[in-house]
């Protein structure tokens, strides 16, 4: 007699079999170590990504931060705001369009976000000097393969879908 719960053709897997329970945790992990090393700055790990990725030189338009992310928009409004409170940014309105605003460090910003560049790159040296060059490689490859397939199966779920 077949369960009713399960569908057909598919096991039941443990979550250590399966990848996004290995790339979630791996995650939670780096996450982890990012904050308690941002808060001797008196930073976050949001914080220091968004400074990570604000053009020194011609700022950034504050829509292009989320996606820079791999967030959504309204994620990002509220580290903003806290930013800007903290002195770390400065918005310029857009001289195109008025609704538009870019987003620039101040020295502050520049400061810390020097913190978190050091923290990111001791990070990766240490990654790069303890894991075989080959099996990094090999990591690489793997990883924006999973990425690829991921979007491919959005698109395929998104076309599929009635409207």
């Amino acid at each position: 007699m077949q369960r009713i719960n399960k569908p057909l053709g598919l096991k039941r897997m443990k979550r250590e079999e399966t990848i996004d329970y290995h790339i979630k945790a791996t995650w939670h992990a780096i996450a982890r170590m990012y904050n308690a090393e941002a808060t001797k700055y008196n930073l976050t790990l949001s914080v220091g990504y968004v400074l990570l990725n604000i053009d020194l030189t011609h700022g950034t338009p504050a829509t292009k931060i989320a996606p820079l992310m791999g967030l959504e928009a309204r994620s990002i409004t509220r580290v903003l705001k806290s930013m800007e409170r903290e002195g770390y940014i400065y918005k310029v309105q857009d001289e195109k369009d008025r609704r538009f605003f870019r987003i620039f460090l101040t020295e502050k910003g520049k400061q810390k976000r020097n913190y978190a560049s050091q923290t990111v790159k001791r990070f990766n040296k240490m990654m790069k000097e303890m894991i075989e060059p080959e099996k990094m490689r090999i990591f690489f490859e793997v990883i924006q393969q999973i990425n690829q397939l991921v979007e491919e199966y959005q698109q395929r779920i998104v076309t599929a879908q009635p409207s």
